[in-house]
């Protein structure tokens, strides 16, 4: 089953945030009210839809989400392989709106990107149900070849460690502001539709009349042609159709950041034209 996303940028209920009151939620809502014995979780990436183009939910909603689970006795599960160890400021979205999720996924940050190490996070309640004597066979036989990779795990204790010792979150959120600052900028273009920004992850969709949110059509790969500028620039950036994904590493210098943008500004002006 899927429930509607929060988009604000293209609101399919075609009403504005707050004035709406996460009407979108209503969806979810009937969903759980109606088939919450037969559904086991619902699953969200909290505060920030990745891969569906970087679409940052109003504030309230994940917490809404969660209120719902627990009303209508049904298990959150949060995808924070993406947006967790501080992309959001945070070291978790979820601390944003103070939201306990059942079950967490995590991933990339945990070892800062050096090596593939994933984990699955459990609620106390959903932990011990599977304990229990050898024979009640309770235990929850799942494993892959590379679980629990020592090597893996080593770097993921160390770059723990430097989260700590160098107060990286801390240090993040002047880089966070400098990032706003940077990306208010790109308003001037007249193709620059709508900027998502979340923490140290940002979206800047791209569309051809701003006015009436027309989008490019997708043989045209504008998303496309503007990163493969950058390159030739020096930057390597990601899009999502015309979404162009600002997800710089955490450690990034300032000076490292302004190139970032500036990259970014010169190469969406250099495909599409626009403003200076």
């Amino acid at each position: 089953l899927r429930a509607m996303a929060p988009y604000c940028y293209r609101c399919p209920l075609e009403k504005t945030y707050p004035e709406c009151g996460i009407a979108c939620l209503e969806e979810l809502e009937r969903i759980l009210r109606t088939r919450h014995q037969e559904i086991a979780a619902v699953i969200t990436e909290p505060l920030v839809q990745g891969a569906a183009g970087m679409i940052v939910f109003p504030p309230g909603t994940l917490k809404r989400i969660a209120d719902l689970c627990r009303r209508f006795d049904v298990l959150l599960i949060v995808d924070e392989v993406a947006t967790g160890f501080g992309r959001t400021g945070r070291l978790f979205a979820c601390e944003h709106e103070e939201v306990c999720p059942d079950l967490m996924a995590v991933a990339k940050g945990l070892t800062g990107g050096y090596l593939p190490l994933a984990a699955t996070l459990a609620s106390e309640e959903i932990y011990r149900t599977f304990l229990g004597e050898y024979h009640e066979l309770k235990s929850f036989f799942h494993g892959h070849t590379y679980t629990g990779n020592p090597l893996a795990c080593a770097v993921g204790l160390a770059n723990l460690d430097l989260f700590a010792q160098e107060r990286t979150l801390d240090h993040l959120q002047r880089k966070i502001e400098h990032l706003g600052s940077g990306l208010s900028r790109f308003r001037r273009l007249p193709w620059v539709g709508d900027i998502r920004q979340l923490g140290f992850v940002a979206g800047i969709e791209l569309v051809r009349d701003a006015g009436t949110k027309e989008e490019f059509p997708a043989p045209e790969k504008v998303g496309i042609r503007v990163i493969q500028e950058a390159r030739r620039r020096g930057v390597v950036l990601r899009p999502l159709g015309n979404v162009i994904v600002l997800m710089p590493p955490l450690s990034i210098a300032e000076t490292e950041l302004d190139q970032l943008l500036r990259v970014t500004y010169d190469s969406i002006q250099t495909v599409l034209g626009g403003a200076e």
